[in-house]
């Protein structure tokens, strides 16, 4: 695996990718920021979750920034669980639209001091956090992304219908 690696998606390659504009989003046209990216489609099923975090771990391990993986890991999980949650029906099961499974975009960048996870949903919802009663299994995701990462928000993208939650972290 290359760290410059990217896999090709659906959505005319994410909507040529929405040039990852927007604030919080890394722009595509200009990496210089962020010289080491990857990205990953996944489709919008809980199986994703593992591969999120299995595919974060990888691409630390490869950028030398392994030091970070077990809060990335989590972080990823946590940001990519939403979106498969937030693109299912009412009663959890993948909503299938006319262009069939929902697809979930994870992209990874590091400056080899900082790292950022990205994830693209077709879902314009803002991310809300909520308070989980103490018996509650779900609910803690984004206090988990608020305390495990230096900074982390959402913002939508010119050109891509959903929208991006993105949280990143310092190697020190």
């Amino acid at each position: 695996m290359s760290s410059g690696a990217t896999a090709t998606s659906s959505h005319d390659t994410m909507a040529g990718n929405a040039r990852w504009h927007a604030e919080g989003a890394i722009s595509a046209g200009s990496n210089a920021g962020w010289p080491l990216s990857a990205h990953l489609p996944l489709g919008a099923l809980p199986t994703a979750v593992p591969c999120a975090r299995g595919y974060t771990r990888a691409i630390l391990d490869e950028w030398n920034l392994a030091v970070m993986a077990d809060a990335a890991e989590l972080i990823v999980s946590e940001l990519v669980t939403n979106s498969v949650q937030a693109t299912a029906d009412k009663d959890g099961q993948p909503r299938y639209g006319e262009d069939g499974l929902p697809v979930v975009h994870l992209r990874l960048a590091s400056d080899r001091v900082r790292f950022r996870a990205e994830v693209w949903d077709s879902v314009p919802h803002v991310p809300a956090a909520r308070q989980a009663g103490p018996d509650e299994e779900g609910g803690r995701g984004l206090a988990l992304v608020e305390a495990l990462s230096d900074r982390w928000g959402w913002t939508t993208v010119p050109g891509w219908p959903g929208k991006v939650v993105w949280a990143e972290l310092r190697a020190d």
